[in-house]
């Protein structure tokens, strides 16, 4: 008998680990490092480059209405926890969206290739995350 409530502790145990690791993996950016002509960049899991905006200020999205359709956030889990460098932040609208060392992250509408990079330097204040 104390051996199966031993074993029963033990799937218990195994069950709450899985469940712990399975929000953490939630939580993930999905973010990754690409190789571009121009050194590594920050990208999305399909491989599309991100951007940071000067205009934000850390942890602000200033990028709202029209900004917001041709610069898409990139979209966090309501959910969401810090991971490393990246931290979810609450957009005007209530949405969370994800920022690297506090600089909100976004998609350029135009860039339609993984690696692509034609947001960069857009009215000299898009920038491609580095």
């Amino acid at each position: 008998m104390s051996s199966l409530n031993e074993s029963l502790r033990a799937a218990l145990a195994a069950a709450a680990l899985l469940g712990a690791f399975a929000g953490a993996a939630m939580a993930d950016p999905g973010v990754v490092r690409i190789q571009t002509p121009s050194g590594e960049v920050y990208a999305d899991a399909n491989h599309m480059t991100l951007y940071t905006f000067d205009n934000d200020t850390p942890g602000v999205s200033n990028c709202d209405g029209q900004c917001a359709v041709n610069w898409p956030p990139l979209v966090a889990p309501a959910d969401a926890t810090a991971t490393g460098d990246f931290a979810p932040i609450q957009r005007s609208n209530g949405t969370m969206q994800w920022a690297l060392n506090g600089k909100p992250l976004y998609l350029w509408i135009k860039d339609t290739q993984p690696g692509e990079m034609t947001g960069d330097g857009v009215n000299g204040v898009w920038h491609v995350a580095r």
